[in-house]
Protein backbone atom coordinates (compact mmCIF):
# COMPACT_ATOMS: atom_id res chain seq x y z
CA UNK A 1 0.00 0.00 0.00
CA UNK A 2 1.39 2.52 -0.13
CA UNK A 3 3.27 3.87 0.07
CA UNK A 4 1.33 3.29 -1.20
CA UNK A 5 2.41 3.95 -3.10
CA UNK A 6 4.67 3.12 -1.95
CA UNK A 7 2.68 3.29 0.73
CA UNK A 8 4.16 2.88 3.50
CA UNK A 9 7.01 3.49 5.16
CA UNK A 10 9.55 0.87 7.30
CA UNK A 11 13.15 0.68 7.85
CA UNK A 12 13.79 -1.21 10.67
CA UNK A 13 14.06 -5.17 9.96
CA UNK A 14 10.99 -7.08 11.20
CA UNK A 15 10.97 -10.63 9.54
CA UNK A 16 9.13 -13.69 9.94
CA UNK A 17 9.70 -16.83 7.95
CA UNK A 18 6.89 -20.14 8.56
CA UNK A 19 7.46 -22.44 6.82
CA UNK A 20 4.40 -25.17 7.20
CA UNK A 21 1.11 -26.00 6.18
CA UNK A 22 -1.08 -23.38 6.65
CA UNK A 23 -4.38 -24.57 8.55
CA UNK A 24 -7.73 -24.33 6.91
CA UNK A 25 -10.04 -23.28 10.31
CA UNK A 26 -9.60 -19.39 10.02
CA UNK A 27 -11.83 -19.04 7.08
CA UNK A 28 -14.87 -20.01 5.01
CA UNK A 29 -14.66 -22.64 2.52
CA UNK A 30 -13.83 -21.07 -0.98
CA UNK A 31 -15.70 -23.89 -1.85
CA UNK A 32 -18.88 -22.16 -0.98
CA UNK A 33 -18.72 -20.04 -3.83
CA UNK A 34 -16.87 -21.91 -6.76
CA UNK A 35 -20.22 -22.30 -8.05
CA UNK A 36 -19.39 -25.83 -9.93
CA UNK A 37 -15.81 -24.82 -11.10
CA UNK A 38 -14.11 -27.66 -8.54
CA UNK A 39 -12.74 -29.21 -11.56
CA UNK A 40 -11.25 -28.95 -15.09
CA UNK A 41 -9.35 -25.87 -16.11
CA UNK A 42 -11.03 -23.45 -13.87
CA UNK A 43 -9.92 -25.23 -10.65
CA UNK A 44 -6.57 -25.11 -11.99
CA UNK A 45 -6.71 -22.65 -14.75
CA UNK A 46 -2.54 -22.19 -14.90
CA UNK A 47 -2.04 -25.61 -14.45
CA UNK A 48 0.27 -27.47 -11.67
CA UNK A 49 -0.33 -24.83 -8.86
CA UNK A 50 -0.67 -27.74 -6.33
CA UNK A 51 1.84 -30.07 -7.64
CA UNK A 52 5.07 -28.05 -5.77
CA UNK A 53 5.70 -25.62 -2.68
CA UNK A 54 4.44 -22.30 -2.86
CA UNK A 55 6.97 -19.06 -1.46
CA UNK A 56 4.86 -15.93 -0.54
CA UNK A 57 6.51 -13.05 0.78
CA UNK A 58 4.27 -10.22 2.02
CA UNK A 59 5.50 -6.71 2.84
CA UNK A 60 4.34 -6.60 7.19
CA UNK A 61 3.53 -3.19 7.09
CA UNK A 62 0.50 -0.93 7.86
CA UNK A 63 -1.63 -3.80 6.26
CA UNK A 64 0.34 -6.29 8.62
CA UNK A 65 0.61 -9.81 7.77
CA UNK A 66 -2.60 -11.83 9.07
CA UNK A 67 -5.27 -10.88 5.77
CA UNK A 68 -1.97 -12.93 3.63
CA UNK A 69 -2.37 -15.67 5.63
CA UNK A 70 -5.92 -16.08 5.70
CA UNK A 71 -5.25 -15.98 1.82
CA UNK A 72 -2.44 -18.78 2.44
CA UNK A 73 -5.23 -20.56 4.45
CA UNK A 74 -7.60 -20.74 1.41
CA UNK A 75 -5.12 -21.64 -1.07
CA UNK A 76 -4.33 -24.83 0.80
CA UNK A 77 -8.15 -25.15 0.74
CA UNK A 78 -8.21 -25.02 -2.99
CA UNK A 79 -5.08 -27.28 -3.24
CA UNK A 80 -5.02 -29.50 -0.50
CA UNK A 81 -1.68 -31.21 0.78
CA UNK A 82 0.38 -27.72 -0.87
CA UNK A 83 3.20 -26.67 1.36
CA UNK A 84 3.05 -22.85 1.62
CA UNK A 85 5.99 -20.97 3.04
CA UNK A 86 5.00 -17.63 4.16
CA UNK A 87 7.87 -15.04 5.15
CA UNK A 88 6.53 -11.08 6.49
CA UNK A 89 9.27 -8.38 6.53
CA UNK A 90 9.45 -4.72 6.19
CA UNK A 91 12.86 -4.71 4.07
CA UNK A 92 11.43 -6.80 0.64
CA UNK A 93 14.95 -5.15 -1.63
CA UNK A 94 17.19 -5.77 1.18
CA UNK A 95 15.56 -9.37 1.67
CA UNK A 96 15.24 -10.11 -2.02
CA UNK A 97 17.46 -8.40 -3.99
CA UNK A 98 19.96 -11.22 -3.58
CA UNK A 99 17.45 -13.87 -4.05
CA UNK A 100 16.64 -12.44 -7.56
CA UNK A 101 20.27 -12.02 -8.53
CA UNK A 102 20.88 -16.21 -7.93
CA UNK A 103 17.59 -16.77 -9.88
CA UNK A 104 15.73 -18.02 -6.61
CA UNK A 105 13.01 -15.39 -6.10
CA UNK A 106 9.68 -16.57 -4.38
CA UNK A 107 6.84 -17.46 -6.20
CA UNK A 108 4.68 -14.17 -5.34
CA UNK A 109 6.25 -11.16 -3.71
CA UNK A 110 3.97 -7.80 -2.06
CA UNK A 111 6.44 -5.46 -3.45
CA UNK A 112 5.51 -2.21 -0.89
CA UNK A 113 6.84 -0.14 1.32
CA UNK A 114 9.78 2.36 1.92
CA UNK A 115 12.46 -0.78 1.02
CA UNK A 116 10.66 -1.60 -2.05
CA UNK A 117 11.52 -2.45 -5.63
CA UNK A 118 11.29 0.26 -7.96
CA UNK A 119 8.85 -1.39 -10.41
CA UNK A 120 9.91 0.36 -13.22
CA UNK A 121 13.50 -1.69 -12.73
CA UNK A 122 12.01 -5.13 -12.25
CA UNK A 123 10.02 -4.73 -15.57
CA UNK A 124 13.30 -3.39 -17.80
CA UNK A 125 15.13 -6.37 -16.27
CA UNK A 126 12.43 -8.47 -17.17
CA UNK A 127 12.24 -9.95 -13.90
CA UNK A 128 8.39 -10.00 -13.38
CA UNK A 129 5.19 -11.94 -15.29
CA UNK A 130 3.01 -10.27 -17.58
CA UNK A 131 -0.18 -10.64 -15.61
CA UNK A 132 -2.37 -10.34 -18.44
CA UNK A 133 -3.62 -13.96 -18.49
CA UNK A 134 -4.39 -13.90 -14.83
CA UNK A 135 -7.57 -10.74 -15.96
CA UNK A 136 -8.88 -13.42 -18.78
CA UNK A 137 -9.20 -16.66 -16.16
CA UNK A 138 -12.71 -17.27 -15.23
CA UNK A 139 -13.36 -15.59 -11.77
CA UNK A 140 -13.95 -17.59 -8.62
CA UNK A 141 -17.12 -16.33 -8.05
CA UNK A 142 -18.78 -16.78 -10.89
CA UNK A 143 -17.15 -18.67 -14.00
CA UNK A 144 -18.84 -17.58 -16.63
CA UNK A 145 -17.35 -13.87 -15.50
CA UNK A 146 -13.65 -12.93 -16.27
CA UNK A 147 -11.34 -12.29 -12.71
CA UNK A 148 -10.81 -8.55 -14.37
CA UNK A 149 -14.71 -7.71 -14.68
CA UNK A 150 -14.59 -7.34 -10.59
CA UNK A 151 -11.96 -5.08 -10.39
CA UNK A 152 -12.25 -1.35 -9.33
CA UNK A 153 -11.89 0.82 -12.30
CA UNK A 154 -7.83 2.37 -12.48
CA UNK A 155 -6.43 -0.72 -10.88
CA UNK A 156 -5.08 -2.45 -14.16
CA UNK A 157 -3.65 1.07 -15.04
CA UNK A 158 -1.65 1.30 -12.14
CA UNK A 159 0.11 -1.63 -12.66
CA UNK A 160 0.46 -1.32 -16.57
CA UNK A 161 4.17 -0.65 -17.89
CA UNK A 162 3.86 0.13 -21.80
CA UNK A 163 0.67 -1.51 -22.17
CA UNK A 164 0.99 -5.19 -20.13
CA UNK A 165 -0.06 -5.76 -16.64
CA UNK A 166 3.05 -6.48 -14.11
CA UNK A 167 1.69 -5.71 -10.66
CA UNK A 168 -1.31 -6.55 -9.35
CA UNK A 169 -1.93 -3.51 -7.11
CA UNK A 170 -4.93 -4.96 -4.43
CA UNK A 171 -5.24 -2.84 -2.22
CA UNK A 172 -7.05 0.13 -2.98
CA UNK A 173 -6.26 3.00 -1.26
CA UNK A 174 -7.21 6.39 -0.45
CA UNK A 175 -5.33 9.30 0.55
CA UNK A 176 -6.18 12.14 2.17
CA UNK A 177 -5.69 14.50 5.36
CA UNK A 178 -6.43 12.25 8.55
CA UNK A 179 -8.20 13.60 11.99
CA UNK A 180 -10.13 12.56 15.01
CA UNK A 181 -13.92 13.24 14.26
CA UNK A 182 -14.28 13.54 17.59
CA UNK A 183 -11.58 15.89 18.87
CA UNK A 184 -12.50 18.40 15.98
CA UNK A 185 -16.50 18.00 17.25
CA UNK A 186 -15.96 18.78 21.10
CA UNK A 187 -13.75 21.93 19.69
CA UNK A 188 -16.25 22.56 17.18
CA UNK A 189 -13.53 22.88 14.60
CA UNK A 190 -14.77 22.22 10.45
CA UNK A 191 -12.40 20.64 8.21
CA UNK A 192 -11.03 23.23 6.03
CA UNK A 193 -11.70 23.07 2.10
CA UNK A 194 -10.40 25.84 1.16
CA UNK A 195 -6.30 27.18 1.89
CA UNK A 196 -8.45 30.63 3.54
CA UNK A 197 -10.57 28.15 5.55
CA UNK A 198 -7.26 26.57 6.91
CA UNK A 199 -5.38 29.57 7.45
CA UNK A 200 -8.37 30.88 9.19
CA UNK A 201 -8.55 27.63 11.30
CA UNK A 202 -4.75 27.09 11.93
CA UNK A 203 -4.25 30.05 14.80
CA UNK A 204 -7.20 28.78 16.85
CA UNK A 205 -6.15 24.87 16.95
CA UNK A 206 -2.89 26.43 17.56
CA UNK A 207 -4.31 28.28 20.88
CA UNK A 208 -6.15 25.37 22.08
CA UNK A 209 -2.74 23.61 22.36
CA UNK A 210 -2.27 21.56 19.52
CA UNK A 211 -0.33 22.04 15.96
CA UNK A 212 -2.62 22.26 12.90
CA UNK A 213 -0.31 19.88 11.25
CA UNK A 214 2.25 16.87 11.43
CA UNK A 215 4.02 14.32 9.04
CA UNK A 216 5.89 11.70 8.91
CA UNK A 217 9.57 13.25 8.74
CA UNK A 218 11.67 10.37 8.29
CA UNK A 219 9.90 9.37 5.45
CA UNK A 220 8.82 11.95 2.93
CA UNK A 221 6.96 10.68 0.29
CA UNK A 222 4.09 10.96 3.33
CA UNK A 223 4.16 14.57 2.99
CA UNK A 224 4.50 13.99 -0.92
CA UNK A 225 0.95 12.81 -1.46
CA UNK A 226 -0.69 16.01 -0.17
CA UNK A 227 1.94 17.86 -2.38
CA UNK A 228 1.21 16.03 -4.82
CA UNK A 229 -2.45 16.28 -4.72
CA UNK A 230 -1.98 19.65 -4.36
CA UNK A 231 -0.62 19.86 -7.83
CA UNK A 232 -3.04 18.11 -9.50
CA UNK A 233 -6.20 19.92 -8.19
CA UNK A 234 -4.32 23.31 -9.00
CA UNK A 235 -3.20 22.39 -12.42
CA UNK A 236 -5.91 19.20 -13.46
CA UNK A 237 -4.82 15.93 -14.86
CA UNK A 238 -3.00 17.48 -17.48
CA UNK A 239 -0.46 18.86 -14.52
CA UNK A 240 0.38 15.34 -13.89
CA UNK A 241 0.75 13.86 -17.15
CA UNK A 242 3.44 16.45 -18.04
CA UNK A 243 5.63 15.53 -14.85
CA UNK A 244 4.87 11.82 -15.55
CA UNK A 245 6.12 12.20 -19.03
CA UNK A 246 8.99 14.13 -18.44
CA UNK A 247 7.83 17.39 -20.23
CA UNK A 248 10.60 20.12 -20.70
CA UNK A 249 9.79 22.47 -17.72
CA UNK A 250 6.89 20.24 -15.93
CA UNK A 251 7.97 20.88 -12.56
CA UNK A 252 8.21 24.72 -13.26
CA UNK A 253 4.23 24.85 -13.81
CA UNK A 254 2.47 27.29 -11.94
CA UNK A 255 0.76 24.45 -10.15
CA UNK A 256 3.75 23.65 -8.83
CA UNK A 257 4.44 26.72 -7.60
CA UNK A 258 1.52 27.27 -5.89
CA UNK A 259 1.43 23.88 -4.37
CA UNK A 260 4.85 24.23 -2.64
CA UNK A 261 4.37 27.95 -1.71
CA UNK A 262 1.22 26.64 0.76
CA UNK A 263 3.62 24.36 2.35
CA UNK A 264 6.35 26.67 2.64
CA UNK A 265 4.18 29.24 4.54
CA UNK A 266 2.99 26.73 6.31
CA UNK A 267 6.17 25.53 7.86
CA UNK A 268 6.73 29.17 8.56
CA UNK A 269 4.67 30.54 10.43
CA UNK A 270 4.65 27.30 12.88
CA UNK A 271 1.45 25.19 12.12
CA UNK A 272 3.53 21.87 12.02
CA UNK A 273 3.81 19.89 14.72
CA UNK A 274 7.52 20.95 16.24
CA UNK A 275 10.25 17.85 15.16
CA UNK A 276 7.79 16.34 12.83
CA UNK A 277 10.74 16.04 10.56
CA UNK A 278 12.49 13.90 12.55
CA UNK A 279 9.12 11.33 13.33
CA UNK A 280 8.66 8.09 12.23
CA UNK A 281 5.21 7.41 10.30
CA UNK A 282 4.05 5.69 13.41
CA UNK A 283 5.48 8.27 15.72
CA UNK A 284 3.06 11.05 13.51
CA UNK A 285 0.30 8.85 13.54
CA UNK A 286 0.46 8.23 17.30
CA UNK A 287 0.70 11.84 17.90
CA UNK A 288 -2.89 12.50 15.76
CA UNK A 289 -3.80 10.22 18.57
CA UNK A 290 -2.78 11.69 20.96
CA UNK A 291 -4.45 15.14 20.11
CA UNK A 292 -0.71 16.99 19.67
CA UNK A 293 -1.78 17.15 16.08
CA UNK A 294 -5.21 17.72 14.07
CA UNK A 295 -4.62 17.01 10.64
CA UNK A 296 -1.81 14.49 9.45
CA UNK A 297 -1.03 12.61 5.84
CA UNK A 298 -1.91 9.56 5.26
CA UNK A 299 -3.48 6.60 3.97
CA UNK A 300 -6.30 4.05 4.71
CA UNK A 301 -4.07 1.40 6.40
CA UNK A 302 -3.53 4.27 9.56
CA UNK A 303 -6.79 2.78 11.42
CA UNK A 304 -5.15 -0.90 10.87
CA UNK A 305 -1.43 -0.04 11.70
CA UNK A 306 -2.30 2.06 14.67
CA UNK A 307 -4.92 -0.43 16.34
CA UNK A 308 -2.58 -1.48 19.40
CA UNK A 309 -2.85 2.39 20.59
CA UNK A 310 -6.03 3.70 19.80
CA UNK A 311 -8.46 4.52 22.27
CA UNK A 312 -12.01 3.71 21.39
CA UNK A 313 -12.91 7.66 21.69
CA UNK A 314 -10.60 8.13 18.69
CA UNK A 315 -12.37 8.45 15.54
CA UNK A 316 -9.82 8.16 12.55
CA UNK A 317 -11.80 10.06 9.80
CA UNK A 318 -10.41 11.62 6.45
CA UNK A 319 -11.31 14.42 4.20
CA UNK A 320 -9.58 15.18 0.60
CA UNK A 321 -6.92 17.77 0.78
CA UNK A 322 -8.59 21.18 0.74
CA UNK A 323 -8.46 23.35 -2.41
CA UNK A 324 -5.73 26.16 -3.08
CA UNK A 325 -8.13 28.43 -5.01
CA UNK A 326 -11.40 29.22 -6.79
CA UNK A 327 -9.63 28.81 -10.07
CA UNK A 328 -8.51 25.33 -9.10
CA UNK A 329 -9.14 22.61 -12.01
CA UNK A 330 -10.40 20.03 -10.36
CA UNK A 331 -12.78 20.00 -7.63
CA UNK A 332 -12.88 19.77 -3.52
CA UNK A 333 -13.28 16.36 -3.80
CA UNK A 334 -11.07 15.17 -5.46
CA UNK A 335 -9.10 12.84 -4.28
CA UNK A 336 -6.18 10.45 -4.59
CA UNK A 337 -7.21 7.00 -4.79
CA UNK A 338 -5.55 4.32 -6.45
CA UNK A 339 -4.89 0.31 -6.01
CA UNK A 340 -1.83 -0.21 -4.37
CA UNK A 341 0.76 -2.49 -2.56
CA UNK A 342 1.66 -4.27 -5.53
CA UNK A 343 1.85 -8.08 -5.94
CA UNK A 344 3.59 -9.70 -8.88
CA UNK A 345 4.91 -12.92 -9.88
CA UNK A 346 8.84 -13.02 -10.84
CA UNK A 347 9.79 -15.16 -14.39
CA UNK A 348 11.99 -17.02 -12.40
CA UNK A 349 9.38 -18.61 -9.50
CA UNK A 350 9.81 -22.19 -9.58
CA UNK A 351 5.81 -22.43 -9.09
CA UNK A 352 4.43 -19.36 -11.61
CA UNK A 353 1.06 -21.40 -11.23
CA UNK A 354 0.74 -21.39 -8.22
CA UNK A 355 1.66 -17.46 -7.70
CA UNK A 356 -0.70 -16.91 -10.06
CA UNK A 357 -3.45 -18.82 -8.36
CA UNK A 358 -2.92 -17.17 -5.29
CA UNK A 359 -3.23 -13.74 -7.12
CA UNK A 360 -6.76 -15.34 -8.43
CA UNK A 361 -7.71 -16.51 -5.17
CA UNK A 362 -6.81 -12.95 -3.58
CA UNK A 363 -9.28 -11.58 -6.36
CA UNK A 364 -11.92 -13.10 -4.90
CA UNK A 365 -14.61 -11.65 -3.23
CA UNK A 366 -14.48 -13.75 0.23
CA UNK A 367 -10.56 -13.13 0.02
CA UNK A 368 -11.29 -9.48 -0.44
CA UNK A 369 -14.01 -9.64 1.99
CA UNK A 370 -11.65 -11.10 4.73
CA UNK A 371 -9.03 -8.53 4.00
CA UNK A 372 -11.03 -5.64 4.49
CA UNK A 373 -12.31 -7.25 8.07
CA UNK A 374 -8.59 -7.08 8.75
CA UNK A 375 -6.87 -4.15 7.16
CA UNK A 376 -10.37 -2.00 7.89
CA UNK A 377 -9.10 -0.98 4.25
CA UNK A 378 -10.73 -1.36 0.71
CA UNK A 379 -9.06 -3.78 -2.09
CA UNK A 380 -9.65 -3.68 -5.49
CA UNK A 381 -12.09 -6.05 -5.95
CA UNK A 382 -15.47 -4.01 -6.02
CA UNK A 383 -17.80 -4.27 -3.76
CA UNK A 384 -16.22 -6.69 -1.48
CA UNK A 385 -16.18 -3.89 1.58
CA UNK A 386 -19.54 -3.48 1.41
CA UNK A 387 -20.90 -5.64 4.19
CA UNK A 388 -17.35 -4.89 6.56
CA UNK A 389 -18.59 -2.25 9.80
CA UNK A 390 -17.10 -0.91 13.06
CA UNK A 391 -14.56 1.40 11.28
CA UNK A 392 -14.56 5.23 11.44
CA UNK A 393 -11.98 4.82 8.57
CA UNK A 394 -13.44 2.46 6.19
CA UNK A 395 -16.75 4.01 6.80
CA UNK A 396 -15.58 7.86 5.69
CA UNK A 397 -13.07 6.37 3.30
CA UNK A 398 -16.49 5.28 1.50
CA UNK A 399 -18.04 8.36 1.85
CA UNK A 400 -14.90 10.28 0.21
CA UNK A 401 -14.73 7.88 -3.11
CA UNK A 402 -18.32 7.95 -3.63
CA UNK A 403 -18.41 12.27 -3.72
CA UNK A 404 -15.40 11.93 -5.83
CA UNK A 405 -16.66 9.72 -8.40
CA UNK A 406 -14.68 10.15 -11.49
CA UNK A 407 -12.31 13.31 -9.79
CA UNK A 408 -9.64 10.97 -8.81
CA UNK A 409 -5.58 11.52 -8.62
CA UNK A 410 -3.16 9.41 -9.39
CA UNK A 411 0.71 9.99 -10.40
CA UNK A 412 3.01 7.53 -11.69
CA UNK A 413 6.95 8.86 -11.64
CA UNK A 414 7.85 7.67 -8.27
CA UNK A 415 7.16 4.11 -9.48
CA UNK A 416 8.60 4.67 -13.16
CA UNK A 417 12.27 6.46 -12.26
CA UNK A 418 13.66 6.04 -8.88
CA UNK A 419 16.38 8.73 -9.17
CA UNK A 420 13.29 11.22 -9.43
CA UNK A 421 11.49 9.90 -6.89
CA UNK A 422 14.97 10.35 -4.68
CA UNK A 423 15.13 13.68 -5.80
CA UNK A 424 11.30 14.48 -4.72
CA UNK A 425 11.83 13.11 -1.26
CA UNK A 426 14.86 14.83 -0.62
CA UNK A 427 13.40 18.15 -1.85
CA UNK A 428 10.38 18.06 0.52
CA UNK A 429 12.28 16.85 3.34
CA UNK A 430 14.25 20.29 2.86
CA UNK A 431 10.53 22.48 2.68
CA UNK A 432 9.93 20.83 5.74
CA UNK A 433 13.03 21.23 7.71
CA UNK A 434 12.63 25.09 7.00
CA UNK A 435 15.88 25.03 4.70
CA UNK A 436 14.43 25.13 1.39
CA UNK A 437 12.28 28.42 1.14
CA UNK A 438 11.59 29.21 -2.30
CA UNK A 439 8.85 27.40 -4.95
CA UNK A 440 11.41 28.43 -7.40
CA UNK A 441 14.61 26.56 -5.90
CA UNK A 442 11.90 23.59 -4.70
CA UNK A 443 11.44 23.53 -8.75
CA UNK A 444 14.74 24.17 -10.27
CA UNK A 445 16.01 20.51 -7.51
CA UNK A 446 13.05 18.63 -9.72
CA UNK A 447 13.28 19.59 -12.80
CA UNK A 448 17.18 19.16 -13.38
CA UNK A 449 16.41 15.13 -11.72
CA UNK A 450 14.11 15.16 -14.32
CA UNK A 451 15.88 15.89 -17.39
CA UNK A 452 18.63 13.73 -16.05
CA UNK A 453 16.12 11.21 -16.52
CA UNK A 454 15.00 12.50 -19.80
CA UNK A 455 18.56 12.63 -21.29
CA UNK A 456 19.92 8.87 -19.89
CA UNK A 457 19.40 6.38 -22.53
CA UNK A 458 19.62 3.83 -20.35
CA UNK A 459 16.40 4.51 -18.63
CA UNK A 460 13.63 2.91 -20.52
CA UNK A 461 11.02 5.37 -20.29
CA UNK A 462 7.24 5.12 -19.60
CA UNK A 463 3.82 7.29 -20.49
CA UNK A 464 0.40 7.74 -19.77
CA UNK A 465 -2.18 9.67 -21.14
CA UNK A 466 -5.22 9.92 -18.89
Amino acid sequence: MGDLDGVLARRTLLRTAVAAVVGTSAVPLLGACDNGSGTGAAADYFGGAGAQPLDVVIFNGGFGEDYAKAHEAMFVQRFPGTKVTHTATKTIHDDLQPRFAAGTPPDVMNNDGADAFVIGTLVNEGALCDLTELLQAPSLDDPGAKVGDALVPGTVAAGTFNGKLYSMNYAFTVFGLFRDASLWDRQGWQPPKTWDEFMALAPKIKAAGVAPWAHAGQYPYYMGWPIADWIQKIGGREAAMKIDNLEPNAWRQDAVQTAISMVIEMVRKGYVLAGSDKLSHTESQQALIDGKAALLPCGTWLENEMKDTLPAEVKLTIAPVWSAAAGDKMPYETVRASAAGAFVVPTKAVNKAGGLEYLRIMLSRPAAQKFSELTRSLSCVAGAADAVTGSAGLTSAAAVMKQAGTNTISWRFSDWYGDLDKAWQAAIAEVMSGALTTPATFSAKLQRAADAVAKDSSITKFTRDE
